[in-house]
């Protein structure tokens, strides 16, 4: 078994470079492997997650040859994907499996997704409604919706769907089939969430109708099909989300100066920042093409005393990826920070908000657990202490920054599941308890 084992330290005084951006990473090589013609895709995270997905497309016949670091060449399909010979394993993935449901259901074949203990936990009722009103056929093998999922595609209808809850991947799957289906496929999301999709889609020349947000935050995301994606090079930015955990740890130490380049700034993900500068945070932002289609910059933080604050409402979305480490600048901060309506976490790898709130007591933080969040008294100084992570890399990264500001040692247990996303993780952790 892998642990991190960390003690406090001194102002972090460094240069990060951040790996790329998983969310764009799962879509460039989907995306290219539908797309007709040879794709070009250059700053890929070749985490275990990501590389579900290129193993995903090779087994629908999509050829993809790994070149150097980071780099691959696609050779699209147009659309016309193979059965596959063996199920498509999906690891640890939520998004490949969710997205390519998507791109499955309009396939002329059954085909059969699986992973790993974990995702196999994991609800895909949200994308069986939807894609099952378009025509697609799902058996859902672990009951209640849960994988293994067995995908029996064919001609779809197009549908306009409201969505009951703002989430990106259920977006994306309905897109996806929509580019398949006669007619106009639409999407009403009730918040703001990740917009990838529908920026890379419009790189690959896809055409889509983008509604302007109402004054509730609803959103109307329409295609109409079907469209056949255009082989493109993709350039993919570092992840704002593998980011997140040294924003944190730069922020709340004082007197450290870290800068991070060629950062994703996608305004539906830097919610991260909004909230550590209402908390206090001194966050600057140089972007280098802020009307790019996926714009991206360098950011440089210097360590302040942070504040407590509200994290809720429309904003969650934005943030539910890195409320654990969030979870810890508020025990780091002083006064109460309250996180709410974020029940989502606790049908992520792990219940997060479980995790996060035993973890943050372990260590000597006053947590109030809630139904949908929690609420954090901060400043009670955190002591080391020996704790799992659930196999959930977004927890084990977290608490290894909060080992960063504990008396003591603290050893976080079974953190090999931070390769999914940020397989370099414990390598930069070691230069920063180095310095």
């Amino acid at each position: 078994m892998k642990i991190f084992a960390v003690h406090s330290c001194g102002p972090i005084e460094a240069e990060i470079m951040i790996p790329g951006d998983k969310s764009m990473s799962h879509r460039s090589a989907m995306f290219a492997a539908l797309a007709e013609g040879r794709s070009t895709i250059t700053g890929f995270l070749e985490s275990e997650d990501c590389l579900s997905t290129v193993n995903a497309m090779r087994s629908l016949g999509a050829t993809i040859d790994h070149v150097t670091t980071g780099t691959f060449f696609v050779e699209g399909t147009g659309g016309n994907f193979t059965r596959p010979a063996v199920d498509v394993d999906c690891g640890n993935s939520g998004t490949t499996m969710r997205l390519l449901s998507g791109i499955l259901a309009a396939q002329p074949f059954r085909s059969r997704l699986t992973g790993d203990a974990s995702l196999s936990k994991r609800p895909m009722g949200r994308i069986i409604k939807p894609l099952s009103e378009m025509g697609a056929r799902f058996i859902a093998e672990g009951g209640d919706g849960k994988p293994p999922l067995v995908v029996e595609g064919g001609n779809l209808r197009p549908i306009s769907y409201q969505m009951p809850v703002a989430s990106a991947q259920v977006k994306s799957a309905i897109l996806l089939a929509g580019l398949f289906a006669e007619g106009e496929t639409s999407v009403i999301e009730p918040a703001a969430c990740r917009d990838h999709t529908e920026r890379m889609l419009q790189e690959f020349g896809i055409h889509l109708e983008l509604g302007e947000a109402d004054s509730q935050g609803r959103r109307r995301i329409a295609l109409t099909g079907p469209q056949k994606l255009k082989a493109r090079d993709f350039a993919v930015p570092g992840d704002i989300s593998s980011a997140a955990f040294w924003l944190v740890a730069a922020s709340a130490k004082q007197g450290s100066v870290v800068t991070m380049p060629g950062v994703g700034l996608n305004p539906t993900r830097t919610g991260i920042i909004s909230v550590l500068q209402r908390m206090g945070a001194t966050i600057s932002i140089s972007p280098v093409d802020p009307n790019a289609a996926e714009p991206l910059g360098l950011i440089r933080v210097v360590g302040s005393q942070l504040q407590g604050t509200v994290i809720g409402g429309a904003e969650i979305p934005n943030v539910i990826d890195e409320l654990p480490i969030l979870a810890v600048a508020a025990a780091l901060a002083r006064g109460t920070t309250i996180i709410r309506d974020a029940k989502e976490l606790r049908v992520k790898e792990t219940d997060r908000i479980a995790a996060v709130a035993g973890n943050l007591r372990a260590m000597g933080a006053n947590v109030t657990e809630t139904e949908d969040g929690m609420v954090i008294e901060g400043g009670h100084p955190l002591h080391g202490a020996r704790l799992q992570c659930f196999h959930d890399h977004r927890i084990a990264m977290a608490f290894a920054v909060a080992g960063l500001f504990a008396d003591g040692e603290t050893v976080i247990e079974g953190v090999e599941c931070v390769a999914t996303s940020y397989p370099t993780f414990g390598v930069t952790l070691e230069t920063v308890l180095s310095r």
